[in-house]
């Protein structure tokens, strides 16, 4: 297993600027660190690997949907518009070296019509993704679908959904990202939906109750982990949290209050319990 951290804690859009983060993390004994994505086309991706690489860690990618882009749109072009830049993001995550690319990849953050989702829109998502799978395939990347809690979306909010859409999607290479913050306020219980979600689960973002450091809050995460053990995952828990003043990334997030000392502690304290709690 590999511990990673999203950067989102620091910074709402990781540049060049950011670079001395790196060897900070690695020092704290992370094996990677999880980047946001939003403009492809000007993404510096070589020069991003080349600090990752520098720095000896790994990297993931977050993606959401910007202004105008819905999978779920009931607008054909939209649609299109939204498929391509899910595919331009695969090629340039590629670019980086990167093998994974994460999030709630099938409408905004924060879009709630007023309305439970429809067949429509359900066709759609599988659609979309039914396309994606062999770009992604043909550039060595896996996508991983995040359900939200319901005051984020309207349109996959349990491990149940996520497992049908990936059921239908049906292409190995799209999966799920189970997140235990929103399974916290969704799931009856926790580890037992990591174990439903077995057959899919790329990836796991390990995230307090309230967004703050994993071990603060009440999360029960001996059961989490032995759930994980259980069905052999053994890939990246990923601390999600956000920084305290970040804009309109703190806002997406609901974060109007410090969730620790500092941004920092969420992150270090949380690997220390992380890695403590797994037994490595």
């Amino acid at each position: 297993m590999k511990f990673g951290v999203h950067s989102f804690i620091w910074t709402a859009d990781f540049s060049p600027a950011d670079f001395p983060l790196l060897p900070r993390l690695k020092a704290a004994g992370f094996d990677g660190v999880e980047l946001p994505l939003f403009q492809p086309a000007t993404y510096p991706a070589a020069e991003i690997r080349r600090a990752v690489e520098a720095a000896g860690l790994e990297c993931t990618f977050s993606v959401v949907m910007i202004e105008g882009l819905n999978t779920i749109s009931g607008d054909a072009d939209v649609r299109a518009r939204t498929r391509q830049y899910l595919a331009d993001c695969i090629k340039t995550i590629a670019d980086t070296g990167s093998k994974l690319m994460v999030g709630p990849l099938y409408s905004p953050v924060g879009y709630l019509p007023g309305r439970r989702r429809n067949a429509d829109e359900w066709n759609a998502a599988v659609e979309t993704f039914q396309a994606l799978g062999p770009v992604a395939e043909e550039n060595g990347v896996t996508l991983a679908l995040e359900p939200l809690n319901r005051f984020e979306t309207y349109f996959l909010n349990t491990v149940d959904d996520g497992v049908q859409l990936c059921d239908e999607i049906g292409h190995p290479r799209v999966g799920l990202l189970v997140d235990t913050f929103h399974a916290n306020i969704e799931e009856k219980n926790i580890a037992d939906a990591y174990r439903r979600a077995a057959r899919h689960l790329k990836h796991v973002h390990t995230c307090e109750n309230d967004r703050g450091a994993p071990g603060s809050g009440h999360v029960e995460w001996n059961d989490v982990f032995a759930a994980l053990r259980d069905i052999g995952y053994d890939g990246w828990f990923t601390i999600e949290s956000f920084g305290f003043a970040l804009g309109g990334i703190s806002a997406a997030a609901s974060i109007w209050r410090d969730l620790a000392k500092s941004p920092d502690d969420i992150a270090f304290e949380g690997v220390k319990y992380l890695r403590k709690a797994v037994g490595c």
